[in-house]
């Protein structure tokens, strides 16, 4: 079968052997796979991800030196079973699956390590146990996004907004486009994006973005129709003072307070999710950020950064980091596509053969011209198709 391998950030189309399924394991057929950004960070920063995750106890994430396919943002149809199997999925059908497949006793990361070849190939092995029939004839297209955009719907889960926050996206590439289509699903009524690429602002806004913010001509911050922020330290003193010293002139204040604070009436506070992943973005964040903001890393830094403690004390900036999904995010994000929950549609800006894999890399160097590129592994031309 035909495939797109990686070795020393190298990228080119390979004869491999078709795979032969394992007990509980499944061959399918490749349909779409998209690339992600974490394919483009592990094809020039392998070594660095791979100590990363070795420290977190994780010894199989590619090596620079290793032959590696990529591509574990896929649908596909099943082909064959391996021993063992349930077989509840009829020969034909479409699916998805959850990149992570046992190799001898270890799970692996499917398309982020030797052992688990991912979807940039003609034909692939995953797990029968994570893997999810196709409901509602989702197209593959969008079939091919339920996992980063369970990525999203992690990272929003996790934030515990609620629908009368505000919430501030900074970054607007393809995880930042699922965490707004995420927090559209969920019902959170005031969603501020922020980018400097134009282009991808118009995408933020076809996702349900409902301010779209240039951050060299204005704040992000500030954006939000209807919010009472605090800003300053002082705003937060003064807050303080004048909410005791109303209070203290009725009987029994504190009680009126510890009940209000038992009802979860607090400040208005921004809940922001960074979505760029470089050096320096946290640390600006921090300081610019509302008091009291919850910030929500989901970019992916492959470098060291630093922030200042005392700016994110004094402003009582509360960092939540996040990484993928559990399977059950990822079922019902599946669900969700499928039921029509989610505005998923922009995100798909072309899509592109196996022989045109290194073109499309290139190309999403171009925050202007493209988001997510799909692979259909059945195209033997190379030109990005929009």
């Amino acid at each position: 079968m035909k495939a797109v391998a990686c070795e020393n950030s190298k990228l080119e189309v390979v004869d491999l052997p078709t795979p032969e399924p394992a007990e509980g394991q499944v061959l399918l057929n490749v349909r779409r796979c998209g690339i992600c950004g974490s394919d483009l960070h592990a094809r020039r920063h392998a070594d660095v991800a791979a100590e990363i995750v070795a420290e977190a106890g994780y010894e199989g994430f590619m090596r620079s030196h290793q032959r590696v396919v990529f591509g574990h943002e896929f649908s596909g149809e099943v082909i064959d079973y391996g021993p063992r199997c349930r077989r509840k999925v009829g020969i034909g059908e479409p699916v998805v699956a959850v990149p992570l497949r046992r190799s001898g006793t270890e799970l692996e990361a499917i398309g982020l390590s030797e052992a688990a070849p991912g979807a940039y190939a003609e034909q692939m092995l995953v797990e029968e146990a994570l893997m999810f029939p196709v409901p509602n004839a989702l197209p593959t297209e969008l079939a091919a996004l339920t996992e980063p955009l369970a990525v999203g719907r992690h990272a929003v889960r996790r934030a515990e907004i609620k629908k009368k926050d505000v919430a501030i996206v900074i970054g607007c590439g393809p995880i930042g486009l699922a965490v707004i289509c995420m927090l559209k699903a969920r019902g959170v009524r005031n969603v501020v994006a922020s980018d400097p690429s134009a282009g991808r602002r118009r995408l933020a806004a076809a996702c349900g973005a409902d301010v779209v913010v240039d951050p060299n001509e204005d704040s992000p911050y500030s954006a939000a129709s209807g919010s009472d922020h605090l800003m300053t330290i002082p705003d937060g003193a003064e807050l303080a003072f004048d909410t005791t010293r109303r209070l203290r002139r009725l009987p029994q204040w504190h009680r009126i307070w510890q009940a209000a604070e038992a009802l979860g009436v607090r400040p208005q506070r921004p809940v922001i999710f960074e979505c760029v992943g470089v050096p320096g973005i946290l640390d600006g964040i921090i300081s610019a950020a509302p008091l009291l903001s919850r910030v929500v890393v989901v970019g992916v830094c492959m470098e060291p950064d630093r922030i200042r403690p005392a700016m994110a004390i004094n402003k009582e900036i509360d960092l939540r980091f996040v990484v993928a999904y559990t399977p059950l995010e990822y079922r019902d994000t599946l669900h969700m596509l499928a039921e029509g929950r989610i505005r998923a549609e922009p995100l798909v800006t072309g899509t592109v053969g196996l022989p045109g894999v290194d073109e499309a890399f290139t190309s999403l160097g171009d925050p202007e011209t493209h988001a997510k590129i799909l692979i259909d592994p059945s195209r033997s031309e190379s030109g990005i198709r929009a």
